[in-house]
Order: structure tokens, then sequence, then C-alpha cells
């Protein structure tokens, strides 16, 4: 994992200094946004499981790292869509507001799919 996250955060370095973002297409944005989301995925995954097994001491590391997964992916959908309303001017406390409880209902949904 940590691999792989050190590739995305390159990769999200390459589209930086090779993409200019006033005459790329879609597909430009699309890179800029993609490689960020997986490389705030995987460092968000990391840090998260490095947590809860080293300072927490908590459970076996196949769940930690599946749970720390989940909540690193709603963090870097909470990261990348408010970027995404920033760059349409579209950003405001309320719709942040939405956000937030729209990931977390989905979160508290995982959860208790989870323990069914």
């Amino acid at each position: 994992m940590s691999i792989a996250t050190v590739i995305c955060w390159s990769a999200f370095a390459y589209v930086i200094f090779t993409v200019n973002p006033a005459i790329t297409n879609w597909i430009g944005f699309g890179l800029f946004y993609t490689s960020l989301f997986l490389a705030i995925i995987g460092t968000s995954a990391i840090l998260g499981f490095v947590v809860r097994f080293i300072a927490l001491k908590q459970e076996i590391a196949f769940r930690l790292v599946n749970e720390a997964f989940r909540q690193s992916f709603l963090f870097a959908i909470l990261i990348i869509v408010s970027l995404l309303l920033l760059s349409q001017e579209l950003f405001t406390w309320l719709n942040l507001f939405f956000l937030i409880i729209g990931l977390s209902v989905l979160e508290f949904f995982m959860l208790s799919y989870k323990s069914k």
C-alpha cells in the first residue's frame, strides 16, 4: 500500500507539472482529480491503519486495514467533491454540511450492513 501511495503521489506531481489548467480539456482535469483521489486514499489509509494498529492497539490487522481503507475512501470523496464545488464556485457551508451528512449516513449504512 505504501508503494502504491508513492506511485499515486508521483503521478499527481507529474500531472501538476505537465497539465496546463488554462488550456486543458476534461481529460486533464480528470487526471488531476483521479490522481489526487488515489493519493489521498492511500495516505489516509496508511495513517488510519498506523493510528489504529500502533497507537490504539486494536483488533487484527486485516480488519483495521479494511476499516481504514473504507474511511479513507469517504474522506477522499469529501476532499475531491469539495474541490469540484470550489472550482464551480458552488462551495458553501450549507453544501459542505449536506456533503458531510450524506457521507456520514453512508458510513453508518456500511457499518450496519457489515454487522448483519
